[in-house]
């Protein structure tokens, strides 16, 4: 038995890298999967149906259930054409992995329009798309009557809720999808539906175009224990994804012998007092603002 026996499965940006590791994971353990992905370059351009078909090949070969979809998951037609490939494949649907994205990294100054809207879409608008298309038919089986427990596994980054100089817009994307995650979370339990985020660390095509990271990541050179390798991260998403996890609105990080919860926004005691602050008051309390912790 599978710890996702029964579970039909959408899994966005499957046909490389973690998403890939993300579906093998999910087929092996019982899930039926849709393995979408356009098929891009790492900036978010062409298009390449095969790669898809490659890893719903590689599971069928291997036992499992899979259909392949080339779908522009960035627009509501591809995400709706996607959740109806699962229906028309396997029946129905029970859980959304939003793991699609792009990367153009450029100090601030030096990016254009083009590359921030081509990745505010590749990642924040995949994730709208997708979750927007399962939460409505959902949402429909709930007010029918139907009992869910079904699950979005989202994916953020450290580079949006730590922070990554020349990954503004990978950030802000990687940032709103935590934010995301966590209100959608309060909305979606009413019906049956958990909503949780990873923040992946691992090796990837995107990590290679990173100059700082791809030193970062690099498989150790004694032979040891990879702590970077992509596989280690799809456990915690296919928890996520089961019917035994009961946790939603968390967002974990996860890479080879390490998981953490993030904590969300706090607000810090500090200032508290029944009276008007006048600009001078302000700049007086300022200078004894409290250190906020970063984490390593």
């Amino acid at each position: 038995m599978g710890a996702l026996d029964g579970r039909i499965c959408v899994i966005t940006g499957a046909g490389r890298g973690i998403g890939r590791h993300h579906a093998l994971l999910f087929a092996s353990e019982g899930a039926s999967v849709v393995v979408n992905d356009l098929g891009c370059a790492p900036d978010g351009t062409g298009h390449d149906a095969t790669v898809a078909q490659a890893v719903a090949d590689e599971i069928v070969a291997a036992g499992g259930a899979a259909v392949a979809s080339d779908a522009d998951v960035a627009t509501m037609a591809g995400a709706q054409s996607v959740y109806d490939l699962a229906v028309d494949a396997f029946g129905e649907l029970h859980v959304v992995v939003n793991n699609a994205g792009v990367l153009r990294d450029k100090m601030f100054v030096n990016m254009t329009e083009d590359d921030f809207d081509a990745v505010i879409r590749g990642h924040l608008k995949t994730t709208f798309c997708m979750s927007r298309v399962a939460m409505g038919a959902w949402r429909d089986e709930s007010k029918a009557g139907k009992e869910l427990a079904n699950a979005i596994v989202n994916t953020s980054s450290t580079s949006g809720l730590i922070g990554s100089p020349g990954q503004t817009n990978y950030g802000a994307a990687k940032a709103a999808i935590a934010s995301l995650t966590m209100i959608l979370a309060m909305e979606a339990k009413r019906i049956g539906v958990r909503v949780n985020c990873v923040v992946p660390a691992g090796r990837t095509r995107m990590t290679e175009d990173s100059p700082g990271t791809k030193d970062l990541v690099k498989k150790p050179d004694d032979g040891g224990f990879d702590v970077f390798a992509p596989h280690h991260v799809s456990p915690v998403v296919a928890y996520l994804a089961s019917t035994e996890c009961a946790l939603t609105g968390r967002v974990f990080m996860a890479k080879g012998g390490d998981i953490r919860p993030f904590v969300p926004w706090q607000r810090t005691p500090w200032i508290a007092e029944q009276r008007d602050f006048t600009l001078a008051d302000v700049a007086a309390f300022m200078k004894d603002v409290p250190d906020v912790p970063v984490s390593p």
